[in-house]
């Protein structure tokens, strides 16, 4: 399967050096989240950084029944507990792997490159930033967790890659906890970063949540010689 429509956001200088690939939840598309980022902080841009918001697959989703929608991957179960499914996230990561190149072939470097999503899309961000595509400049996750056997951490292939994890404390859809425990297994595996709980939010975005991202994203990104 392939990705969906592809929305960018340009730099607003003549020249971009880094861009960032925001991945939505299941069940959504590049546009839908973002005009739910515009919604909450309007029009953004930066002046050295292209934002890109691509479109999952629309696929068979097991938790609805088998329900097309637009997913990364499918999932035996909304939980932890159960196995990954292998097959539809081998897929996806390379087509996920095949736009990091494509943006490298546009002329930036891939530690100028980060990538990090919502929900299902942050989980995805983190199989591609360790496992996929090794060597980005940062990962980031928004209400996301990954499996207890999660070929991640078997499969680590980067651990310096920056990790930057935001959750929702009262998200029943996604727990805390298997946020908070995503968090701690890839610390132990050497991965330098930070989790920070979200006052008073269930499974969504927060106005101060991606205000404090976007700082996050111009530091592990921040403007270089030649775009002063």
């Amino acid at each position: 399967m392939s990705l969906g429509a592809l929305l960018k956001v340009p730099q607003t200088n003549l020249v971009c050096s880094a861009s960032v690939i925001f991945l939505h939840g299941s069940g959504d598309t590049g546009t839908g989240f973002l005009n739910w980022i515009k919604f909450l902080i309007g029009e953004f841009s930066s002046p050295h950084i292209n934002y890109y918001f691509p479109t999952a697959p629309l696929r068979p989703y097991t938790p609805l029944n088998g329900e097309l929608s637009n997913v990364w991957f499918d999932r035996y179960s909304i939980t932890p507990d159960v196995p990954e499914h292998v097959e539809s996230l081998t897929n996806i990561g390379n087509n996920i792997k095949s736009l990091v190149e494509d943006i490298i072939k546009g002329g930036i470097p891939l530690n100028r490159i980060i990538i990090g999503g919502f929900s299902m899309g942050g989980a995805l961000a983190l199989h591609s930033a360790f496992r996929f595509t090794p060597g980005l400049a940062g990962v980031f996750t928004m209400s996301s967790f990954l499996n207890n056997n999660s070929a991640v951490y078997s499969e680590i292939k980067s651990k310096d890659t920056p990790l930057y994890m935001a959750h929702g404390d009262r998200d029943t859809m996604v727990p805390i906890s298997w946020g908070q425990e995503t968090y701690n297994q890839l610390t132990k595996l050497s991965v330098k970063g930070q989790f920070k709980p979200i006052p008073q939010t269930m499974h969504e975005l927060k106005k101060n949540e991606l205000e404090e991202l976007l700082k996050w994203i111009n530091i592990i990104l921040p403007p270089l010689e030649s775009d002063k």
